[in-house]
């Protein structure tokens, strides 16, 4: 705690005494932004002055705009140029702690390179409102072969982050961008270094997600008996081709596989009477269900359905939110 001294028998009044050494304490940083006063009570104890007399010097401090008082609280020293700004600064900052310090030392860096605070703030602004306006658009692709991907993709954004999303195939995506301004390309990351290409000279960002690690999935497959049937529907003949690749990594010959995409009725009624598990995305769960309840007076015991209701990994989807402002 700050110690006050009054020199009684100085020709300066005490009130003067007291109110520079208040100043001195919040210039020099011993009270800091926010730093709550003490009481006029505890000051009073201290310094042996009246607390009238301390009143009108916390008065003179608020005048001088140093202090503010908050009603019912106490006296608090007042933040000053960047330390201060709008409440929502304040909230930010409180959600952020180490927000500020990123932003101050970004700034150094530029004006270390030479760069003035007016073409730092130029720069600032304008990739701030770049991003804006890519956030603004988002658009998911995939090759036209493996469409259902995108459609994974958009189906699960757009239950996520809560905005529109536009798929657009990766064939059509050079014609697409070039009538846009500006815009948020999300592909799977199989496919980043096509949509990379094609979006390079125009005005848009690129982002790849991972897919989901699928952990349960996979330690299901690996306890299945051998000689299981298993079978696959999905949306995506891509999400199909991969899956089985993987399947016969982890069990090579031991299981047999069988593969359906959700518009081959005939194939996914074939699985249902012959598969012990069936593993499926979202978009066909439904349809397999449905096809499982009609041929249950045909099989005697129906398959294990397992619905993986993800396709893009968490982190990506929080990745995303972060990179288009949505929190």
């Amino acid at each position: 705690m700050v110690q006050f001294h009054i020199q009684t028998d100085s020709d300066i009044p005490a009130s003067t005494q007291l109110f520079n050494q208040i100043r001195f304490a919040i210039a020099s940083r011993q009270f800091p932004p926010g730093h709550r006063l003490p009481s006029t009570r505890q000051l009073a104890m201290q310094t042996g002055l009246h607390r009238n007399t301390i009143s009108k010097v916390y008065r003179q401090l608020e005048n001088t705009g140093l202090v503010e008082a908050q009603a019912g609280s106490g006296i608090y020293v007042r933040a000053q140029g960047h330390e201060g700004g709008s409440k929502l600064k304040s909230a930010i900052l409180d959600q952020y702690p180490l927000a500020n310090k990123v932003v101050q030392e970004s700034l150094d860096h530029l004006l270390g390179q030479g760069c003035t605070l007016n073409q730092a703030r130029e720069l600032f602004l304008a990739e701030i409102d770049w991003r804006l306006r890519c956030s603004a658009r988002v658009i998911v692709t995939a090759p036209t072969e493996d469409i259902g991907v995108g459609e994974l993709m958009a189906k699960e954004l757009e239950q996520a982050l809560r905005i529109p999303i536009q798929l657009v195939a990766m064939e059509e995506l050079g014609i697409f961008l070039d009538q846009i301004s500006s815009g948020t390309v999300i592909t799977s990351r199989y496919f980043i270094g096509e949509a990379e290409l094609i979006s390079a000279p125009r005005s848009v960002r690129v982002i790849p997600v991972d897919i989901y690690d699928y952990v349960q999935e996979i330690k299901l497959v690996g306890d299945l008996p051998k000689d299981s049937y298993l079978g696959l529907v999905s949306l995506s003949p891509g999400m199909l081709r991969s899956t089985e690749v993987i399947i016969h990594s982890i069990r090579g010959e031991d299981l047999l596989v069988m593969t359906a995409l959700l518009s081959d009725t005939y194939k996914i009624n074939s699985i249902v009477r012959s598969a012990r598990t069936i593993f499926c995305d979202q978009p066909s769960f439904a349809t397999v269900k449905a096809a499982i309840n009609a041929a249950r007076e045909d099989i005697i015991r129906p398959p294990h359905l397992v619905c993986s209701e993800n396709y893009i990994g968490s982190k990506s989807i929080n990745l995303l939110k972060r990179e288009l402002g949505l929190g």
